[in-house]
């Protein structure tokens, strides 16, 4: 079955009669199931499964939930979701590149990819092909509620089947497109019927372009392609092509501009120096060139050396304006070089793996109003000039800021917060959420102690059947941590198992560890502080940056890594979201794991 296609425009329907749902950038996927066989297959007809086991896993694992809807058809999008409203192209093009059953099989595990659900072919062996799009969505909404399945997009889900729901009005959704940088949206209309094969108006893909400033650099002779680059000091960086876009009579006359003025010329290509300057509008930079690039205007207003790379890497990335971003060019980190705008993009492309973290708590945070190079402060009240859209809570006489959304962890960007502490409960009760084990060596020198604790904490955890995740410290430690339901334990109760824990690592290496509290009794041991796990105390984030002369970063690490050639300088800034790109987020099960911590028998024994 061919898939039912959307048609392009550059302006977005409006109206009573259309209706708006999020683009996802992936593979267009149709779901056959009936009672002998599930078939995901490619808009080419393609069989995805085996490139995808984590979906065949998910798929099988709920036959008994979907039996009574069978034989199924679904049409959706095979994607690798970043967050509620993007998804990551580079990341599903080299898992639908792979060949390896053994490198499938890890990144399944390690970054399972998710099938987003937008309509509905046939349930119950019916075709509603012919039904409207509200009646086939309302069908598709029941289908997943009755299958206990996630009815939008929730990257820290485990459940890898979800529906993508529409928004009645374009305002609703287009801001939150833009500000998680999103591929952009698809206007369907009210009455449209599941038209197989067909490109229809009455779907209109609207996509979220960027815009680039760039110079023309040459002109292949067979295809008529315009290639285009900016500058990066003296050197020309190619950075794409194109020939969308630009009107036939605008293109004759650009061609032979470019004939007439030729600097060189091959086989293939007519060259010319840096001199006509255009706005191209792309959707992302993909492997270093933009990606469906169209011709927008001439900017004839523009010479060659305004057009450079830092503007073109800047341009990318649609700050909200509401944020301000000021001063994007100030220093803040020497070695690596970090400037303040490479500080806040970051901090949005880290967003949706450090955020959960960060949702309904208290926050302080370190500022550094002068980069690494100077003074820092702790700050916990929210000042008076912050903008409406950072949402507050008072404790204890302080009003603090609790980062809900994405314009507040870049407004604290923007004032250089480059430290986020948080307490181990949330606002909504006083019970922790987490026990983490803080392993603080004397020393980065000592940093082998660190990891010695983390090995030995593991070991106990896997016997006593207990879900565990390690970070370091982004300074010179680790932290373990145990996710527990919520609103479940109490303090006392949690330091029971803190102090047991702590006692284990002294009697099985007391010439390494110590719960000594003076410092000057301690030696080179590594304290093993078990009281710190309290109420109102605070731990550095997941992903959070870190004040240090290396830019270092607060990084989720799988267990695997925890050995002698761990260093915490390897994890800075400009690595930290390729590093989730190649080994995917070790914490991505974090928050499913609450609910299936065996701690309530652990906590059992050690009462006895």
């Amino acid at each position: 079955m061919k898939p039912m296609l959307p048609s392009l425009s550059f302006d977005i329907p409006k109206g009573k009669e259309w209706l708006y749902e999020v683009k996802y950038d992936g593979f267009r996927a149709i779901l056959y199931w009936d009672k002998n066989e599930i078939r995901l297959e490619s808009r080419n007809g393609k069989s995805l499964l085996e490139l995808f086991p984590e979906i065949r896993f998910f798929l099988e694992k709920n036959k008994k939930k979907v039996a009574p809807f069978l034989p199924l058809t679904l049409d959706g999008e095979l994607v690798f979701l970043k967050n509620a409203y993007k998804a990551h192209f580079g990341s599903i093009q080299v898992r639908g590149r792979m060949r390896s059953e053994k490198r499938i099989a890890e990144k399944a595990k390690s970054s399972p990819c998710r099938l987003l659900i937008f309509d509905l072919i046939e349930i119950n062996g019916k075709r509603v092909m012919n039904e409207m799009y509200l009646a086939r969505k309302a069908q598709l909404l029941s289908f997943f509620e009755q299958c206990d399945l996630p009815v939008k997009p929730d990257e820290k889900s485990t459940k890898l089947v979800q529906m993508v729901p529409f928004y009645n009005t374009l305002d609703e959704i287009w801001e939150k497109v833009t500000l998680y940088d999103g591929e952009g949206i698809v206007a369907k209309q009210k009455s449209n019927k599941w038209e197989e094969g067909k490109r229809t108006p009455s779907w209109i893909k609207c996509k979220n372009w960027k815009y680039a400033a760039c110079f023309i650099t040459s002109y292949e002779k067979s295809n008529g392609y315009f290639y285009v680059g900016v500058y990066r000091n003296q050197t020309i960086i190619p950075i794409g092509q194109f020939i969308f876009g630009i009107k036939p009579d605008e293109k004759k006359a650009l061609a032979q501009i470019i004939k007439e003025n030729k600097t060189d010329e091959d086989n293939q290509f007519i060259y010319v120096e840096p001199a006509i300057c255009v706005e191209i509008k792309y959707l992302e930079i993909y492997e270093e060139q933009m990606r469906e690039p169209h011709f927008h205007q001439f900017k004839f207003d523009l010479k060659p050396d305004s057009c450079t790379y830092d503007q073109f890497i800047q341009g990318q990335k649609n700050l909200p304006p509401d944020v301000g971003i000021t001063h994007p060019n100030k220093p803040l980190w020497e070695d690596p070089p970090i400037q303040k705008i490479d500080f806040i993009h970051y901090l949005r492309e880290i967003s949706p793996y450090m955020l959960p973290f960060l949702k309904d708590r208290l926050l302080t945070v370190i500022r550094y109003p002068h980069g690494i190079f100077g003074e820092s402060f702790y700050q916990k009240s929210c000042p008076e000039y912050a903008p409406d859209f950072v949402e507050t809570r008072m404790s204890d006489g302080i009003n603090y800021i609790v980062c809900n959304n994405l314009k507040t962890l870049l407004w604290l960007g923007n004032q250089l917060a480059f430290e986020y502490h948080i307490p181990f409960q949330t606002i909504n009760n006083h019970k922790p959420s987490e026990i983490v084990f803080d392993l603080d060596p004397p020393s980065r020198e000592a940093f082998g102690l660190a990891i010695k604790a983390a090995q030995y904490i593991k070991e106990v955890l896997d016997q006593l059947e207990l879900i565990g995740f390690v970070k370091t410290s982004g300074n010179k430690g680790l932290q373990v941590y145990l996710p527990l339901p919520e609103n479940t334990y109490t303090f006392e109760e949690t330091r029971l198992f803190t102090a047991f824990i702590a006692n284990y690592l002294v009697s099985k290496e007391p010439e390494s560890f110590t719960i000594e509290r003076m410092k000057k009794n301690r030696g080179d041991r590594l304290y093993v502080d078990y009281i710190q796990h309290a109420e109102g105390k605070t731990i550095i984030a997941p992903y959070s940056t870190r004040g240090t002369p290396e830019a270092t970063v607060a990084t989720p690490l799988h267990w695997e890594e925890v050995n002698e050639h761990l260093r915490i300088v390897d994890f800075q800034i400009p690595t930290a979201l390729k590093r989730i790109n190649n080994l995917g987020d070790p914490f991505h099960q974090y928050f499913a794991a609450k609910e299936k911590q065996k701690f309530q028998p652990v906590l059992d024994f050690l009462k006895k």
